[in-house]
């Protein structure tokens, strides 16, 4: 089934997350993984899934977590996704974002 966009490209500040909470409970019950792909937003249902890119790297994430909840950040993405994007030495980065469903 392809996938439907509902939201053009826009830009959000990302974080990361994953030491101290891999293997503990998500808002919406699951495991969470570091490794995952998987991300962490305040308002964006649960199962929403979300294209972040930094500059060229692309990764299709899952919301399946609430947060970040410090000021000014917008998602916290899983160890593993910062990793693969290339965000993970910055720890807070500007990225592109597209809602996909």
């Amino acid at each position: 089934m392809l996938s439907t966009l509902i939201a053009s490209a826009a830009i959000w500040t990302a974080s990361w997350y994953g030491p101290g909470y891999h293997g503990k409970i998500t808002a919406n019950g699951e495991v969470f993984n570091q490794w995952g792909s998987t991300a962490a937003h305040k308002t964006l249902p649960f199962g929403t899934r979300v294209k972040v890119c930094n500059r060229d790297l692309c990764e299709t994430v899952r919301i399946n977590d609430r947060g970040p909840f410090i000021y000014g950040r917008d998602i916290d993405l899983s160890q593993g996704t910062a990793e693969r994007i290339g965000i993970i030495n910055q720890g807070v980065a500007p990225v592109t974002y597209t809602i996909i469903n």
